[in-house]
């Protein structure tokens, strides 16, 4: 045990399909049976991060698919900046209205005001509310994937954040672009309108722009994480 949480073995599906080469898995099977596996060893002590993005549309639709339509068997949190885009506050209450889910809200907004750009955003005051959003978690669920860019590229669908001692789940992370809107698309889920408009990553409405990948966020900077995603092992 480490903090209270399980750190003693992998969970299984680590080592039965996170191991196999990223062509020999199927998308599918890698979402449903890794939230499956967050569901049977966390329960309720599982968070899942949302920010309003296509992973979310699929994560939430699938995680209610596994969990049979319980939508208060995770933690759905979002960690609220001040300077979301209306366009994302708009989806966030879609999401509600559509899944069912009371999403839970960490505030991030700075000390001195709404953040400005770049050079004063993603500050300690994000970090810590993700580990508010934590607080007595024994895992988190991302829609983390490899295809983002070279800072994950090694992304497993299980990984273990020894920073802060709990597992962190990855269902998504083989996951690419076209099997995501191949998702949306044949269940007609709900998503953020930002995606239509050139955003294939979105942030803040302060240091986002249009573009492919995560060029668009922290646009102009060498910047390429907020600062939530830390190093972690796989097992």
């Amino acid at each position: 045990m480490k903090n209270g949480h399980q750190t003693e073995q992998p969970p299984p599906l680590n080592g039965e399909i996170a191991a196999a080469p990223a062509t020999g898995i199927d998308p599918a099977v890698g979402l449903r049976e890794t939230l499956r596996e967050a569901l049977a060893r966390h329960g309720e002590r599982a968070v899942l991060l949302c920010s309003f993005q296509k992973e979310e549309s699929v994560l939430i639709d699938e995680l209610l698919s596994v969990s049979e339509g319980r939508a208060d068997r995770v933690r759905v949190v979002t960690i609220d900046t001040g300077v979301l885009f209306e366009e994302t506050l708009q989806t966030w209450r879609t999401f509600e209205e559509r899944f069912g889910v009371k999403i839970e809200v960490q505030d991030a907004t700075g000390p001195g005001g709404p953040w400005t750009g770049p050079e004063n955003c993603c500050s300690v005051a994000k970090v810590a509310a993700l580990e508010r959003a934590l607080d007595g978690a024994e895992c988190w669920i991302t829609g983390i994937r490899r295809e983002q860019g070279p800072t994950r590229a090694a992304t497993e669908l299980i990984e273990h954040d020894d920073k802060r001692g709990l597992w962190k789940y990855n269902p998504l992370a083989f996951w690419t672009d076209a099997d995501l809107w191949r998702r949306i698309h044949e269940r007609d889920l709900p998503y953020n309108p930002l995606h239509d408009q050139g955003y294939e990553s979105i942030g803040c409405a302060t240091c986002t722009l249009p573009g492919s990948g995560r060029e668009g966020r922290w646009a102009g900077t060498d910047k390429t994480e907020c600062g939530l995603h830390v190093e972690t092992v796989t097992l």
